[in-house]
């Protein structure tokens, strides 16, 4: 009995010792969670001892010991399999092999909904690029790529079935960028009126190659852009796609499931060499006309080939904020803003980089005017950035009030409208560099009714 034992302690001590001593035979592996993974360890740094060594350690080891994705896909298919639930935090496991962002549940589910202002937000500061854009002679399109589950709810797991009673957040909006003239496309109602065909996948977050396809001829056709559809044209298909949630949560044992390709693919070339689509900054040439600026997230990756094929020259960016200058270093002639619907709630704080536009007779007599204390000044990209908050005590703001700023008490601009991480209203304005006084500026801040301006 106590030989029994003591192979039973030796053998679980090998176990646990695996994962590091795996580590001195080429055992590292990387993480290959949707994540930036830990960074080495350093025990000096430029000021001296690293006193946070320890720490850094332990999660430099937690994303990269031996046989990592071996350990995590068992742990996986254990839970998986025995209680039919994700091991993985931001992974939910659906119906029938399906799996699902948890990003998108808030989305899904009605929980946390924007409100109005923060919709009023999305709308505006598009309404205003989009104004910026064609006074440079520059065709606009926003458009909002689908949550996976917002089109295929039915595959989602019972114990996370929508509760909300209205409109969702994208529902919602439309409304607001309707409003403001905002030249949007729809691909929500585009793609759920496709009945019977599987346009995602079945374990990634994002749309596939015929999803892209109808997603980039409903852009293109609705900037009156001549190019190739691919709707209907003839494609083979090939079990090779590896999905980013299935690499997440099974990372040692994915699933390789269908992707079509058209015969042939679309034509164009990269100016310089990228790993993949999920590049930050990426420039293409085709034998198309024109030259195009898309600020895109990762559904842009399926995207990207279908719009370079359609512009001599394009320029591919998933940098924030949307710094505008883009369009002049690349001479375009088109911008297009396409952002996943999970990050409306991230919009609704974001503003670009962007010369703010002066206005004239926009501020009534009788309007109160509110001071800015203690503004956040910095420079962006040549310009002047003020961010601040808006005092509004226990005043409440309007829907659709849009912001103008007095500067030093003469000229007057329109800011975009922001929300601070803790709910408070704000804004943020870009002026040209030496446009403000050294020290001493003054900034008063009016609230304007829709229509005024």
């Amino acid at each position: 009995m106590k030989a029994k034992c003591k192979i039973y302690i030796a053998l679980f001590l090998c176990i646990c010792a695996l994962p590091s001593a795996g580590l001195l035979f080429g055992g590292m592996e990387e993480s290959m969670e949707n994540r930036d993974t830990a960074q080495a360890p350093v025990l000096f740094t430029e000021t001296g001892v690293n006193v946070a060594f320890l720490r850094d350690a332990g999660a430099w080891f937690e994303d990269h010991f031996a046989f990592r994705n071996e350990w995590v896909t068992g742990h996986a298919l254990l839970m998986g399999k025995l209680f039919h639930v994700s091991s993985q935090e931001s992974v939910i496991t659906g119906k029938d092999g399906w799996l699902f962002y948890r990003d998108s549940l808030e989305d899904f589910q009605g929980a946390e909904l924007l409100s109005d202002r923060k919709l009023f937000h999305v709308a505006h500061s598009m309404a205003m690029i989009q104004r910026y854009a064609q006074e440079n002679g520059i065709k606009f399109v926003f458009t909002i790529a689908p949550n996976k589950n917002s089109l295929y709810g039915e595959y989602m797991p019972y114990y996370y079935q929508a509760f909300r009673s209205g409109e969702s957040n994208l529902g919602r909006l439309q409304k607001y960028l309707d409003s403001e003239g905002v030249n949007y496309v729809d691909l929500y109602g585009l793609l759920k009126n496709q009945a019977g065909r599987c346009l995602y996948h079945k374990r990634d977050s994002h749309w596939n190659n015929e999803g892209a396809a109808l997603a980039s001829d409903a852009v293109l056709s609705c900037l009156e852009k001549e190019h190739l559809s691919y709707v209907g044209r003839q494609y083979s298909i090939r079990k090779d796609f590896e999905g980013d949630l299935d690499k997440m949560l099974y990372p040692a044992a994915v699933t390789p499931e269908e992707e079509i390709y058209y015969d042939p693919m679309p034509q164009f070339a990269y100016v310089e060499e990228v790993e993949n689509n999920f590049a930050p900054k990426i420039a293409t040439v085709s034998s198309g006309g024109g030259s195009l600026v898309m600020y895109r997230d990762s559904f842009g990756n399926a995207l990207l080939p279908y719009m370079a094929e359609a512009y001599g020259d394009a320029y591919f960016s998933r940098g924030l904020p949307y710094h505008l200058s883009d369009l002049q270093e690349h001479g375009a002639d088109t911008l297009v803003i396409e952002r996943a619907e999970r990050f409306l709630p991230d919009m609704a704080c974001e503003a670009p980089i962007m010369e703010a536009p002066a206005v004239e007779h926009a501020i009534p007599d009788d309007a109160e005017a509110l001071e800015v204390s203690d503004p956040e000044i910095s420079e962006q990209d040549g310009l002047t950035q003020i961010r601040g908050r808006i005092p509004l005590g226990e005043h409440e703001i309007e829907t659709e009030a849009r912001i103008v700023v007095k500067v030093n008490g003469a000229d007057c601009y329109e800011a975009f409208p922001i929300a601070y991480e803790d709910g408070q209203e704000g804004f943020s304005l870009c002026l040209p560099v030496g446009a403000l006084a050294a020290d001493g500026n003054k900034f008063e801040l009016y609230l304007v009714e829709q229509g005024v301006m």
